[in-house]
């Protein structure tokens, strides 16, 4: 009798760890911003993006700053199972864009592959385009989002009172969305969540300049983040000034860990989930 209470004792437990094996496989890290496209790849982007099952990285999107790089982005979402693509024209490449353009985002935001309108916005640290050509730009691409029913990628720099002006004059946040790479107060942050829209953090939580960021962090719920790279940009420490990619991320987890008083696993677990509901994909995979 001791045997068979044994034995079953024994079939249990392995399909309990079978069970914990296929929980820790399918949790992974999904880097929700990045640029694949970029010539930093050229000499080793399939193998990368191959590699990314191995390390840990389970989705990616790369994102679209004008239209050349949402055509390579959608082609990148095509060719691999792991990538999506987010199609949009950044507000520096604003000052060429014209009607047929708009035309060919709705176009295309048709495909599978994408899940987002970006990355949009304003950056007044270059002096061009004009604030208000940008404006003109960020609200019609607002509303091809609105109309196409896609999420939204904002690109925010030293824009934060404009940026939150449209967005609430517009009603945008009733996409959704996400502040990329965020590096405005806590408050603000705060503000953007209430909305229902993720900050996106990356390498910059690692950064000794980056105090501002890890407050946010600290401030807001695990829900709220996402993570991402903006690679090739923004490596996080100890390598910064190198070429950023997906398989960095776990430094960025781990920092997040640290602030949070969490294990790591959760921290992806979580931020995981939130780029699934970001990008809407629940359930699609």
């Amino acid at each position: 009798m001791e045997s068979l209470r044994f034995s079953y004792r024994t079939r249990i437990c392995r399909r309990v760890r079978k069970y914990a094996d296929v929980k820790e496989w399918i949790t992974m890290i999904f880097d929700t911003h990045s640029h694949y496209d970029d010539k930093a790849f050229d000499e080793d982007r399939e193998e990368l993006i191959s590699s990314f099952g191995d390390k840990g990285i389970g989705s990616v999107v790369t994102v679209g700053a004008d239209i050349a790089t949402s055509k390579e982005a959608l082609a990148l979402a095509g060719a691999h199972k792991v990538v999506y693509a987010a199609i949009g024209v950044h507000p520096t490449e604003t000052g060429g864009l014209a009607d047929a353009d708009i035309d060919w985002l709705r176009a295309h935001s048709r495909d599978e592959k994408v899940v987002a309108i970006g990355e949009i916005g304003l950056d007044y640290h270059w002096k061009k385009p004009a604030p208000g050509v940008q404006k003109i730009w960020f609200k019609r691409q607002i509303a091809l989002a609105k109309e196409v029913n896609l999420p939204i990628i904002y690109h925010s720099r030293e824009a934060a009172e404009d940026t939150m002006k449209i967005i609430c004059d517009t009603e945008a946040f009733e996409c959704g969305g996400v502040i990329h790479c965020y590096s405005y107060s806590k408050e603000m942050a705060e503000e953007y969540v209430r909305m229902g829209l993720f900050i996106g953090v990356g390498g910059v939580i690692t950064f000794k300049n980056g105090r501002r960021l890890k407050e946010t962090v600290e401030a807001l719920p695990l829900e709220s983040i996402v993570l991402e790279t903006d690679c090739p940009y923004l490596s996080p420490e100890p390598e910064r000034g190198s070429r950023n990619d997906s398989t960095k991320l776990d430094r960025v987890v781990d920092e997040i860990a640290r602030i949070k008083g969490m294990a790591r696993e959760d921290v992806i677990r979580v931020t995981e989930q939130n780029a699934k509901k970001l990008y809407r994909l629940l359930g699609k995979e």
